[in-house]
């Protein structure tokens, strides 16, 4: 990546990369989809820099693939972000005659997220005393919210009245409310009555009435997890969302709405939390047990 940043790119990639931009920000996607896009084509033309985007053929795209497989030893996400903004580039904003072939987004490997147990909950909870660092947790855990639906909160999105927080724009620029419980309300207010944010929840100390950059944000999970006992790096602020969707399955809700509350799009998504489900996999008996075992 760092030796392709030095091909410059000439007129007809800029061109090319500011159609794709016109082409992102009229359709309504969102910032992270944009960003990724963009960054993902620069890339590609700054490898195939002394073509014209035009030329770039279905076999220089599997050949640009192979060549950060191999040479940057790139994973499966990575190959799958390329081939995303490649179709929807190729689609979308140049319309060539030719599709991408399947052989571009690499088999999907199935591994189950990593989950925090209950005691490991109170353990983090009963450890953590410093006031914004128990205000993110709780937002993560209680409310199941992504780091950056944290790190973008306003003070006008929480509703006391009606136990709600409102999420503007999250994953897929799609609002919805979650919960906000009583336990997350009460920090909330610890917190308010030390920091006294005004218009962000967690706000820039540089920047004014801007928030916290995100990677502060994980600095601040990670600063949690660590003073808590936890390994560094074992645990991040994904992991508490994962552990209220499953804790949430644990104590009867239902899938759908656990869906509703995390902003998935497909119930797909959500249902891997199934895997991780400890209720229902403790109350399950092998028939071996049943059939020969002595009680």
């Amino acid at each position: 990546k760092n030796e392709l940043g030095k091909n410059a790119l000439g007129v007809n990639q800029l061109y090319w990369l500011d159609q794709l931009h016109q082409v992102l920000e009229v359709g309504n996607y969102g910032r992270g989809t944009i960003k990724s896009y963009l960054a993902e084509m620069r890339l590609l033309f700054q490898y195939y820099h002394h073509k014209d985007v035009e030329q770039i053929a279905e076999q220089d795209i599997l050949d640009y693939m192979m060549f950060i497989k191999t040479v940057h030893g790139v994973g499966r996400a990575k190959c799958r972000s390329v081939a995303q903004s490649c179709a929807f580039f190729y689609r979308h904003v140049i319309k060539k005659p030719f599709v991408l072939p399947s052989k571009l987004y690499p088999r999907k490997e199935f591994v189950l997220p990593s989950v925090m147990t209950q005691v490991q909950i109170k353990q983090l909870f009963s450890r953590t005393t410093e006031l914004r660092q128990r205000a993110v947790i709780s937002l993560l855990y209680g409310c199941g919210l992504r780091l950056g639906e944290v790190q973008r909160l306003k003070m006008s999105d929480i509703e006391r009245g009606s136990h709600r927080i409102l999420i503007r724009q999250g994953k897929g620029n799609k609002d919805r409310y979650v919960l906000l419980p009583q336990y997350v309300l009460q920090e909330l207010e610890h917190y308010y009555r030390a920091y006294r944010p005004k218009v962000y929840l967690f706000e820039s100390k540089q920047l004014k009435d801007k928030p916290l950059h995100q990677r502060s944000v994980q600095t601040i999970v990670n600063a949690a997890m660590t003073s808590s006992g936890f390994e560094s790096g074992v645990y991040t602020a994904h992991t508490l969302r994962h552990s209220f969707a499953t804790h949430m399955l644990d104590m009867g809700s239902d899938i759908h709405s656990i869906k509703t509350l995390l902003g998935h799009s497909k119930i797909e998504t959500t249902m891997i939390y199934l895997h991780l489900q400890q209720s229902k996999r403790e109350a399950l008996v092998s028939p071996i047990d049943q059939l020969l075992g002595n009680g």
